[in-house]
């Protein structure tokens, strides 16, 4: 077997000892004290101080005792008290998870406003730089009043034209009706000319 190592002394007397008090010891004394004083011929003064110092051995190991009990019930309700610590910090930590949830929900809806609030200043800036509704009609119909306008001055510049045009053609017509009539005339004093000739020259 290998050496023993005082780490394990040292756990086996706890084991024994309980918390470390000597309670093993004195109760191993407590015995071989009351075997000794039920063999031994004491004199009535000796049993009697035998006896009274086994009564404070047996005291300290019910001192020793009752300290033990009372250590483990107080372990016991640290036990409990650590559990219920336990349990609140794990439904805080949940509760905390669902805040931290919540917020980001929160954020992304705030973003999501901020953007839209963005998008919407953007636009009513753009909307601004342009007139209102009713100026736009008024615009509107001053324009619709131009364009009657212009469309009964083209209507009569069209007229007019086509009357041109007409003139033009008539105009024209009577040039040649009368350039015509002349080159008719040209001729006939041309014929007369050459009929009157031959007359002359026989008388």
């Amino acid at each position: 077997m290998g050496a023993v190592t005082d780490d394990e002394v040292i756990r086996k007397r706890l084991l024994i000892d309980g918390d470390g008090a000597g309670d093993d010891r004195r109760i191993n004394l407590l015995l071989k004290s009351s075997t000794k004083w039920c063999n031994s011929p004491w004199t009535p003064e000796e049993g009697f101080t035998q006896y009274q110092r086994m009564l404070g051995t047996l005291a300290q190991c019910e001192f020793s005792m009752g300290k033990t009990l009372m250590v483990y019930d107080m372990n016991l309700r640290e036990m409990e008290n650590y559990e219920t610590i336990y349990a609140n910090i794990e439904q805080n930590i949940t509760s905390a998870h669902e805040k931290i949830a919540e917020c980001k929900k929160d954020i992304q809806r705030a973003k999501r406003i901020r953007k839209n609030r963005q998008e919407y200043d953007a636009l009513a800036k753009v909307i601004q730089q342009h007139p209102d509704r009713h100026e736009t009609l008024k615009q509107l119909e001053a324009l619709d009043k131009e364009l009657q306008q212009l469309s009964h001055i083209k209507e009569n510049v069209d007229a007019k034209l086509e009357l041109r045009k007409k003139q033009f053609h008539v105009l024209l017509t009577t040039i040649q009706e009368l350039q015509h009539t002349l080159e008719n005339d040209e001729k006939s004093d041309n014929d007369d000319n050459h009929q009157g000739s031959p007359a002359e020259n026989g008388e």
